[in-house]
Formats: structure tokens, C-alpha cells, sequence
């Protein structure tokens, strides 16, 4: 995170203490353990790419290494609504609490894995805890600040994601080539302990008001569960070496199944797990398009670039990684710069317009560089610093509105749910767009084998050569319609920004602030 901004949010003076919310020095605790946490739970998410090879080799299994990360990502997004929801019921610190706790545990057991099965279940433990990180740091920020003060901890918990994020392969890389994978693992204990006792100390304890006498709808929790698992293990049908019984078509089918049952049964149950009304509301609508969008914008570029830097212009694993750090250099400061005009009653809906306009300048000048210059990766770096100054500026757009419009006892599941659709568009839409690009990058070197890049006319010592040649052309054609086809998710986001708030007024949806 840009330090001069860390400090400044840190030094600038918190009003005088506000009827219901904690004293200064309490808040300022609290919120750089919700910083720590927020920054574990995304470490977690890419610390291992620069890791898996050797782990590869320490830990010989019949089972598929993909499920490593795969079992992380079902367990982290299948909880986070039902976080969302028990802390609507039973309290944000208690559930930050369960959460961390978990993470920590699942850590341990991760850093202790012999084996790849042992690992694989630790991970779905720690992705278990992992998955109510995310919604419950910014659902904190609610517990801790006034209405006008949260955009600006909200944007400075989305320049801290982006941030680490960012490192996660350079701190994998450094722990492996100095130490062992484990402590990839390890490196969370301390940290995730003192967060603990911090964040159990200096943490609202309350229950939101209107939230007493409600339950837990399980058939729905099931039953979503069920959805996710089923069109997650589909976007990762290819890596993890299911049973043919289980094909693509009948996880499809299935989860279209499943998730058709959780609507019907949302609308029927008298304690919803996710209370369709919020959907009826244009503003929470537009918000929940525009983080599935984010979603699928942001992992298109983290995913499919460093594809293209590694296998078709030969770079290592860490030196993709430093290419994207205008990606989240542009998140990282543009996070903190519309928090700050959000608390200037700046309008949501004409932000959040601009930042889509910066996306889709961000996947054109990919598709231009990959088409003109595609052997040049500076210029395709520099072409990520629009987009990630669009996701910057619409990360906390996203949660300030989505918790204004909001009625309070549904803070919690208000808030889960566009962190649930970020995660699951960005899941589906990488699939997608990887299935797209496959089949381009085939087609194409299909076609080129005809022309001698495979054939007997040229020299046999020349094969390889030639092949990595037609490869490497192949994927720069390819991505360049795959990052178009990207850009179409960032224009629907764009259409949806018409039912944003204008302005971010102060209301009455927030019981504490009628007494300030």
C-alpha cells in the first residue's frame, strides 16, 4: 500500500467519539489488525504460484496438484454468505473471530501437510476461515465509523487487497528460495494470532438492532452450497482429473439445478440465507452487476496475461508478477482516491461510469499492444495501469452502496453478496474466457501446421523453435478477442452505473446515526 496514504488515513484526527461507536485509539487498533487480516486472506489467494513446482515435488500424489488451490477457492466462497448472514444474527466480532480462528488452525494444519491429500483438506479448512475475511473486514468498518468516515477505510481495505496481492507470488518465491513452502503456511500464525487477540479486544461486541429473533435459513445455505460447489468444480473441470461420471455437461446441469432450488426456496423461507428483496432495490442491483463485472475484469488480466508473459515471451513466474504492478499500483491509489471523493458527496454512479471507461481503455490498449507490439512486455504492463485504476475505483464504490442502500439487519448478507459474485464471476469468467482462448490458440496452430511449422520442411533441430515461435503468436491473436470479449462484461457493468446513486446523502438507514 502507498505508505504516505497509510500514514496520512492514520494521522488525519477521527472526530471526538460518536455515540455507538468505539474511542479513537480503539478504532485505529482495530482497523490495522482488519488491514493484517484483509491482507492474509489475499497472500493466501497467490502466494503459492511461485511455490507449487517445488511443492510438486516434496509431495508425490495421485491426485491433481490443482486441487491445492481449487479446494481453497469451494471452501472460501461457499462460506461467505453464510458469514454474512451469521453476523447479521450473531455479531460481526464473533464472526470475525470464528473466521480468523479457523484461518489459523487451517494454516497450521496446511504448514504440517505431508502429504498432498493431508493439504488439500487443510486447505479447504483454511479457505473455510479465508472466505469470511474479506466481507467481514469491510462489514467491520460499518461496526467501527460513522457513515461519512467509511469510504475512506473502505478504499484503504481495497488498496491493501490489491497490494498484496500483488506480492503474494514475490513473498512465495523469496519463502521457498530461503526457507521451504511451509512457511508460505507458517508466515500466517503469528500474524493471524495477534490479529485475533487484538481484534477480540477492541472490537464492537453488539448485534445490529433489528436482527433479534432471526434464524438461519440451512435447506437454502445447502442448497447454495451445492450451486457453488457444482459450478466452481465445472470452471475447473479440466485441471482436477474428476471422474468421468462427473463431465462438464452434468455439473453444469446440475448446478443450473441447484441454484434454480436456492432461488425457489429464497423466496418461499420466512429467514432467507439471502433475501431477495435486496435485488429490488435498482441501486443494490446495479452495485451486485458491477462487482460480478470487476470480478471477471480483474482476473481475466491476473490470469491470462502472465499466461502470455511466461509461455509465449518465456519471462519467470516472478518476472510476470513485477509486470503487474501497474495492475495494482492503479488499484492500489485509485482505492484511495475514491474513498476520498466519496466522502466528498462526489456521486457514486458518475465515479463508478468513469471507471468502467477506464476498463475498457485498459483491455484496449491490451488487444492494441498484443496486435502491434506483442513482443514488447512493458507495453503490455503499462496497459494494465487503466484498468487497475477502474477496479480501484469501483472496489469501494461497491461496498459503500451496497451497505447505504441496505436496510440494517441486512448489513451482513448486504455486503457477502457482491464479495460472493466478485469471486464467483471472476471464477466463471476466467473459465470462460480460458476455454475461449484454448480453442483460438488450437485453431490457429492448426492452421499454421500446414505451412511447414510442424512438417518435414523444416530442419528437424528446428522444431522446437518453430513451435514455440507459432505458439507465441498463436496466443497473442488469441487474447486479443479474449480480452475484447472481457471488455463486454465491463459495458454491462458501465449500463447498470445509471441506477448508482447520484449522491451519498447521509440517511437513517445506520440506528447510530440518529443519535450523533
Amino acid at each position: 500500500m502507498n505508505a504516505n496514504a497509510t500514514h496520512a488515513a492514520f494521522a488525519t484526527p477521527l472526530p471526538n467519539r460518536v455515540a455507538g461507536f468505539p474511542p479513537r485509539r480503539q478504532q485505529r487498533i482495530a482497523f490495522a489488525m482488519l488491514l493484517l487480516t484483509l491482507a492474509m486472506a489475499a497472500l493466501d489467494q497467490t502466494i503459492l504460484s511461485t511455490a507449487l513446482p517445488v511443492m510438486a515435488r516434496e509431495l508425490p500424489s495421485h491426485w491433481p496438484l490443482a486441487w491445492v488451490f481449487s479446494s481453497y477457492l469451494l471452501a472460501a466462497t461457499v462460506v461467505i454468505m453464510l458469514y454474512g448472514r451469521l453476523a447479521d444474527l450473531l455479531g460481526t466480532r464473533r464472526m470475525m473471530l470464528v473466521a480468523l480462528g479457523l484461518f489459523l488452525f487451517g494454516s497450521l494444519a496446511c504448514g504440517a501437510s505431508r502429504d498432498l491429500q493431508a493439504l488439500v483438506l487443510a486447505r479447504a479448512l483454511q479457505g473455510a476461515g479465508g472466505g469470511g475475511l474479506m466481507t467481514l473486514a469491510m462489514l467491520s468498518v460499518a461496526s467501527l465509523f460513522p457513515q461519512e468516515e467509511r469510504p475512506r477505510f473502505q478504499s484503504l481495505l481495497g488498496a491493501a487487497y490489491g497490494v498484496a496481492t500483488l506480492f503474494g507470488p514475490l513473498v512465495g518465491g523469496a519463502l521457498v528460495e530461503h526457507l521451504t513452502w511451509h512457511w508460505a503456511f507458517w508466515l500466517n500464525v503469528p500474524l493471524a494470532t495477534l490479529a485475533w487477540g487484538l481484534l477480540a479486544a477492541t472490537m464492537p461486541a453488539g448485534r445490529r438492532p433489528g436482527t433479534e429473533g432471526g434464524r438461519i435459513d440451512w435447506p437454502g445455505a445447502l442448497l447454495l452450497a451445492a450451486a457453488l460447489t457444482l459450478l466452481l468444480l465445472a470452471t475447473q473441470h479440466q485441471r482436477l482429473g474428476l471422474p468421468a461420471f462427473l463431465g462438464l455437461g452434468v455439473l453444469l446441469a446440475a448446478g443450473a439445478k441447484a441454484t434454480g432450488l436456492f432461488l425457489w426456496r429464497q423466496r418461499r423461507a420466512a429467514h432467507p440465507l439471502m433475501p431477495l428483496s435486496l435485488f429490488g432495490r435498482p441501486a443494490y442491483a446495479a452495485v451486485s452487476v458491477v462487482s460480478a463485472a470487476s470480478g471477471v475484469a480483474l482476473y481475466a488480466a491476473v490470469a491470462l496475461l502472465p499466461q502470455y508473459l511466461q509461455t509465449g515471451l518465456h519471462l519467470s513466474p516472478t518476472a510476470s508478477a513485477w509486470h503487474l504492478l501497474p495492475l495494482m499500483g492503479g488499484v492500489t491509489c485509485a482505492a484511495i482516491g475514491s474513498g476520498r471523493l466519496l466522502r466528498a458527496r462526489r456521486s457514486p454512479a458518475r465515479l463508478a461510469r468513469l471507471a468502467c471507461l477506464s476498463m475498457l481503455m485498459g483491455f484496449v490498449l491490451l488487444a492494441a499492444g498484443l496486435h502491434w507490439l506483442p513482443g514488447h512486455p512493458l507495453v503490455l504492463s503499462a496497459s494494465l495501469l487503466p484498468l487497475g485504476v477502474g477496479l480501484g475505483v469501483v472496489f469501494p464504490i461497491v461496498t459503500v452502496v451496497a451497505q447505504r442502500v441496505s436496510p440494517a439487519p441486512q448489513l451482513g448478507i448486504a455486503t457477502a453478496v457482491p464479495v460472493m459474485l466478485r469471486s464467483l464471476g471472476g471464477a466463471v469468467g476466467v473459465a470462460l474466457l480460458a476455454a475461449l482462448l484454448t480453442s483460438l490458440v488450437e485453431a490457429e496452430l492448426h492452421a499454421a501446421a500446414p505451412a511447414g511449422v510442424a512438417r518435414a520442411a523444416v530442419p528437424e533441430h528446428a522444431l522446437p523453435a518453430a513451435f514455440a515461435h507459432a505458439l507465441s503468436a498463436a496466443l497473442a491473436h488469441g487474447l486479443q478477442p479474449v480480452f475484447l470479449t472481457a471488455a463486454l462484461a465491463v459495458l454491462a457493468a458501465a449500463m447498470a452505473t445509471r441506477w448508482l446513486p447520484h449522491s451519498l446523502a447521509p440517511t437513517a438507514l445506520d440506528p447510530r446515526a440518529a443519535s450523533r
